[in-house]
């Protein structure tokens, strides 16, 4: 048996059309979550994004040996501060952390991994775009800690 491609296509289309229109509908479900799940979601969170926001002040104000393992040791004690905090944030992150929270962290985290690279390729403070990006890291930053009062 043939099928005609006019056919052919009419089917391709009406299945492409099935398909958005149920990712459409997944995405916008409220996935039913409870709000002792929400609580105790921001909690974690929050709780991790303290942690993080001490372990990057303190390793990104340490002041650095004057001989130069110490000073490579330090650096590279604040870019990991700034990378695995940021993975770190977003691992802590769960399904039934409310929306804008989770994004702002996610914001928040992105930043962090975002300075970190760019520190370990020899990005100083000083550097535009880095600057740029300690700016929104600390517009994140500020965002998570009014939220997780």
């Amino acid at each position: 048996m043939r099928v005609s491609p006019g056919l052919a296509l009419a089917v391709a289309l009406l299945s492409t059309g099935l398909s958005a229109a149920a990712l459409v509908r997944t995405l916008d479900r409220d996935p039913g979550y409870t709000e002792e799940q929400r609580s105790a979601a921001t909690a974690r969170v929050c709780t991790a994004f303290a942690t993080v926001r001490a372990g990057v002040a303190t390793n990104t104000n340490v002041t650095a040996p004057d001989d130069i393992s110490g000073s490579l040791a330090a650096a590279a004690n604040a870019r990991l501060a700034l990378s695995d905090g940021g993975l770190y944030l977003l691992a802590r992150l769960d399904p039934a952390t409310p929306a804008d929270l989770a994004d702002t962290v996610r914001t928040f985290a992105d930043a962090l991994v975002d300075i970190g690279a760019a520190a370990t390729a020899g990005a100083s403070n000083t550097d535009a775009e880095q600057a740029k990006r300690l700016v929104a890291a600390e517009a994140a930053s500020a965002a998570v800690s009014n939220r997780c009062r």
